[in-house]
Formats: structure tokens, sequence, C-alpha cells
């Protein structure tokens, strides 16, 4: 499957609910530290808008949750690939995305063959404290030619401005936080994104 441009990232399903019906067809819903109950309620709620407006949505981190719900996506960092049962995953026909920062995580993920890989964070980012630096729009290339014809997503202080040198880089996909949830217009942004990446 061909992963659409532009990839937000938002933390409920109320944002999902809010902003997909806008055009976006690729989604990923990132919940942290959240009872099971209330991650199982936000990724059916997603689910439903999502199959509504014919956008992949894809899981962050709750892969059991994602399996239990049938969903299509997981996105796994570093840090989940210690728990997660890749083998369940995969049995349960869940695609799946990887966070990378350097080359050793590199090569773990792509010995797992995931459907996508992501590289961040580019920018600096406000939204998690890092251990790594800004990676630059150079080292998404360095990665592009790592990893073939897996796809490779650009995450990390992203805006619609700096997209077009992480294309130009070699990214497939552009992946954007708080660049639209901190917008004062989040609607009128995501059409801006939409409208850049298409």
């Amino acid at each position: 499957m061909t992963l659409d441009r532009f990839y937000p990232i938002f933390d409920s399903a109320d944002w999902i609910e809010r902003l997909v019906p806008l055009g976006i067809k690729l989604v990923q819903l990132r919940m942290k530290d959240m009872p099971p109950d209330v991650v199982t309620a936000h990724i059916e709620r997603s689910k439903l808008v999502c199959a509504r407006h014919g956008c992949t949505l894809i899981v962050n981190d709750y892969w059991q949750a994602a399996i239990d719900t049938g969903c299509d996506y997981i996105h796994l960092g570093q840090e989940d690939l210690d728990d997660a049962d890749i083998a369940a995953i995969r049995a349960a026909g869940l695609r799946l995305g990887i966070s990378t920062h350097d080359k050793a995580e590199l090569r773990r993920a792509l010995a797992l063959a995931p459907d996508y890989i992501a590289l961040g964070p580019i920018y600096p980012t406000i939204l998690k404290k890092m251990k790594w630096h800004e990676q630059g729009v150079a080292k998404l290339a360095t990665w592009r030619a790592l990893i073939g014809g897996t796809p490779l997503i650009a995450i990390g202080g992203m805006s619609i401005d700096r997209a077009a040198g992480a294309f130009d880089a070699g990214a497939d996909v552009v992946a954007a936080v708080t660049d639209i949830t901190l917008n004062e217009d989040p609607e009128e942004r995501v059409s801006a994104w939409l409208k850049a990446t298409r």
C-alpha cells in the first residue's frame, strides 16, 4: 500500500474526529500512559471515523489493543519493541512502522521487515524530552540509501515550510504533531498541509 505524504499524529479520538473529515488519509493515534479501556475506546472511535473517510489509522504502542480491535497498522518506538510480541502482531496481519534514531536502531528495525521506517527528530521538537538531538535533513538522505524501497517518514519539528526539504532529501511522508495541535486554527492548518503535500 502507498502511504499518504501527510501524516498527522494526534493524542485522542477527539482530534481525529475533528480533523480527519477534512481529507486526512493517514493518521496516528498516540496516547501515552492511559488505562487500556480508555485507549480501546479511543481506538474504536478513531476506527469509525477513519473507515467513514477512507483514512488509514495507525495505533502507537498499544499493539494488543490494536489486535483486539481489529486494526490494520501499529507504530512502535524502540522502547515499545522491547515488550512487543512481533510474532503476534504479524500473525494478526498488522502492518508495522518503527521509529529510529541511529544506525543500530535502524538495523534492529530493518531485521523486522517493517512497512515503514520513521527517522526523527529532524528538527528540535517540543513534544517530548528526547535523548536524541535533531537529526537534520541530510540524515534522511542517508536513511533513504540504507533502507531501499521501504517508505521513509520524517518526524520532529516538521512544518509546511520544512516539508519540501524533507521530501527533497528522500522522505516519502512527513509527520506533523504540534504544528497542527498548537495552531490557533487547526482546521486551516490541516487544509494547508493537504494542499502542500498533494
